[in-house]
C-alpha cells in the first residue's frame, strides 16, 4: 500500500483546453467499475486488483473507475497538507522468487496533472512485505524518497536516483527516474537482481505484488490521474 515514503514528483482558447483536459482525464464511455469506497476493490477478467486505496491520514475524497486493468483512473481531491493520502492502484501477482525468474518486464502509459503533489510508481513486494521496491517514473510538487541517496544507476532501460531507508515495518529501495516520462517500458526483473547480487540489501526474496498507481500527497480542488496503458509480464 505503499505506506512508507513521503510523496514528491481563461478566455476562449482555455475553454477548449479544459475540454481537452476533461477528454483525457476521464473515460470515453461509463465504467465498468466505479468506488468512492476508502478500501473500494475489483478483481479484472485478467487477474489484475484494482484498489482504491485511501489510507492516510487526512485524506479528501476520492473515487476510482475502471474499464479494464490497463485502463483505469482516479479523480482525487486531497487537502494540501503533508502526508500520503492515497495509492490507487492496479496489482498482479506473482509468487516466484527472483532466482527462479527469466523475464519481469511492465509497460505503463498515463495521463497526470500538472498540479498537485504525487508520484507515479510502482510498488514492488516481497510475499513476507519486508521489502519493498518503489519505482519512480513521474512526480510533482513537493514529495520525496524515504532514506538516505545511494547515487545513481541506470537499469532495466531507464536511469535512476536511488534511495534505501526503512519505515520501521520494513526496508524500502526507492528509484526515482531522473526525468519525468508518462509512458515506456521498465525491465524490472535487472533491478531486482541488482539489488541483490550488487548491492546485497536483500537475499533470493520471493516476488509477490507488482502494483502500478499514484501516490497522491495532495489534489486539491480535485485532480484527475490517468492510466492510458498497464501490463505486467513475467516468465
Amino acid at each position: 500500500m505503499a505506506r512508507s515514503t513521503l510523496t514528491r514528483l481563461l478566455p476562449a482558447t482555455a475553454a477548449a483546453v479544459a475540454a481537452l483536459i476533461g477528454f483525457a482525464a476521464a473515460p470515453a464511455h461509463a465504467a465498468i467499475w466505479t468506488s468512492s469506497e476508502q478500501w473500494g476493490n475489483y478483481t479484472t477478467s485478467d487477474g489484475y486488483i484494482l484498489y482504491n486505496n485511501i489510507w492516510g491520514s487526512g485524506a479528501g475524497t476520492q473515487s476510482i473507475w475502471a474499464n479494464s486493468s490497463s485502463n483505469w483512473g482516479v479523480t482525487a481531491n486531497h487537502p494540501n497538507t503533508g502526508g500520503i493520502k492515497s495509492y490507487p492502484n492496479a496489482k498482479k501477482t506473482v509468487n516466484k522468487p527472483i532466482t527462479s525468474l527469466s523475464s519481469l518486464t511492465s509497460t505503463y502509459n498515463v495521463t497526470v496533472p500538472s498540479s498537485g503533489a504525487y508520484n507515479t510508481s510502482y510498488d514492488i513486494w516481497d510475499t513476507d512485505y519486508d521489502y519493498e521496491v518503489m519505482l519512480w517514473v513521474n512526480y510533482n510538487g513537493a514529495v520525496g524518497p524515504l532514506g538516505t541517496a545511494q547515487g545513481t544507476v541506470t537499469l532495466g532501460g531507464h536511469t535512476w536516483a536511488v534511495y534505501k531507508g526503512s519505515n520501521g515495518a520494513n526496508e524500502v529501495f526507492s528509484f526515482l527516474r531522473t526525468s519525468d516520462s508518462s509512458s515506456g517500458t521498465v525491465n524490472i526483473l535487472p533491478i531486482l537482481k541488482w539489488i541483490k547480487d550488487t548491492k546485497g540489501w536483500w537475499g533470493n526474496e520471493t516476488i509477490g505484488d507488482v502494483q502500478f498507481g499514484y501516490e497522491i500527497t495532495s489534489s486539491s480542488g480535485g485532480l484527475n490521474f490517468t492510466t492510458n496503458g498497464f501490463g505486467v509480464s513475467s516468465s
